[in-house]
């Protein structure tokens, strides 16, 4: 059950210099942002690269449009999935903040959102900015779903990338 002041996350399918999805949670009061370029899975075994990139500031959940070409990151963005998340990282049976659990390099959260839904974790891999995206075993899951491929619509107005291109 989501409580009214779980932090937020949101999933944004972006179509700059590369197409990718923008995964960012709420923590700390910004928006932490990785860049998946396949897009999150339902499926537990398959392991997603994720690159962190910069913050975000939280008025940024909301946003779909077409950035300009001229500014880093121009495109075409669109709210793909949002909603809260319940932050379950652990140290051994203690539980650990989001902040914490992100400077250690595993973070694990449940998803609540139109989409995606359930446990996922989140790997740094090596450096600081290379972490690998995974969905947890549970009842959410499910390995035939192809959710980037299937559903392509914007959560917020149902418009694919196209129409959020051509509206400009």
């Amino acid at each position: 059950m989501a409580e009214p002041d779980d932090p937020r996350f949101v999933v944004q399918h972006h179509l700059a210099t590369a197409d990718h999805y923008d995964l960012r949670l709420e923590i700390d009061g910004v928006l932490v942002s990785w860049a998946v370029p396949k897009g999150p899975s339902t499926d537990p075994a398959v392991r997603r690269l994720a690159r962190r990139v910069g913050d975000h500031a939280l008025e940024y959940c909301e946003y779909e449009g077409v950035l300009s070409p001229q500014r880093r990151g121009g495109g075409v963005v669109q709210v793909w999935d949002h909603g809260t998340f319940r932050n379950v990282s652990r140290d051994g049976s203690d539980p650990v903040s989001a902040g914490a659990a992100l400077a250690r390099g595993h973070l694990s959260f449940v998803l609540r959102g139109e989409k995606l839904r359930g446990g996922y974790s989140l790997l740094r891999t090596r450096g600081d900015d290379l972490w690998l995206l995974l969905k947890k075993r549970d009842g959410e899951a499910d390995a035939r779903r192809d959710v980037t491929g299937t559903e392509t619509w914007s959560v917020l107005t149902g418009r694919t990338m196209a129409e959020i291109e051509a509206a400009g």
